[in-house]
């Protein structure tokens, strides 16, 4: 997690809200090409009816689960034997799990996804839909919650970005490869199935991203606020014994 992530996350950024907010067609004209793939029966947006890709969809979006599981696991048994030391680094479960609740959870889920009112893809006239299109910047669309902007499929597969910043670093470049590529596959099965426009999927990975850096600086690298492993393990100890006594 360093200043180059930073500079390329706002980039891509900054670029995405430019050329999708200034021609919000081009939103319209890329979903369309997932708009004409019909199946036998005449529906349209056919790969959202695709067992092997609702498969294939679970399998990438549980990959941020299953890294986070280990670590729930760690804490919980560091609370349950507060004197024993944590399982993992006590900063690196805390990273984890802020990260997680904060990004796909709090920014994207309820911040965004329930007040920000874009309809789908599948939802608007263009493709046969009853709502109309407003471009990203405008959250004044027809959907009443659980709306397009941003995808929050993409925001919780981007989450793996967080263990990747974890990783040992002659295989950190590897770990951060392999994210943006989950990230951006799981961009293009929410757009196939007609759930989300481009920009609601570029947006997803950039602020996610953007999330975790700023979690990273301050837990890792900034002074002011760097956390210490053996402070936090006696935390938690702290935590757990006070929650004995108060039961």
């Amino acid at each position: 997690m360093h200043r180059t992530g930073l500079i390329v996350a706002l980039a891509i950024g900054v670029i995405a809200g430019l050329v999708f907010g200034l021609i919000p067609s081009l939103d319209l004209r890329i979903a369309e090409l997932f708009y004409a793939v019909t199946d036998a029966n005449g529906n349209t947006f056919a790969w959202r009816l695709s067992p092997t890709l609702l498969k294939v969809h679970n399998i990438a979006l549980n990959a941020g689960f299953v890294f986070l599981l280990p670590v729930v696991i760690a804490v919980v048994w560091k609370l349950i034997v507060p004197r024993r030391p944590m399982l993992i680094s006590a900063r690196a479960a805390v990273f984890l799990i802020v990260t997680m609740l904060l990004g796909p959870g709090l920014l994207v889920n309820v911040a965004l996804k329930d007040h920000w009112g874009r309809s789908r893809p599948i939802d608007v006239t263009q493709f046969g839909g009853s709502e109309h299109f407003v471009p990203w910047w405008d959250p004044r669309g027809d959907c009443p919650n659980n709306c397009s902007f941003v995808s929050g499929d993409v925001a919780t597969v981007a989450w793996t970005f967080a263990p990747a910043a974890l990783v040992p670093g002659p295989w950190q470049p590897l770990a951060f490869a392999g994210a943006s590529a989950l990230t951006a596959f799981m961009a293009a099965i929410r757009m196939m199935a007609g759930a989300h426009f481009p920009s609601d999927t570029i947006f997803a990975g950039v602020f996610t991203f953007l999330l975790i850096w700023l979690a990273y600086a301050l837990i890792y690298r900034w002074p002011a606020t760097r956390l210490d492993d053996k402070v936090l393990d006696e935390r938690f100890a702290r935590f757990s014994l006070f929650g004995r006594r108060a039961g």
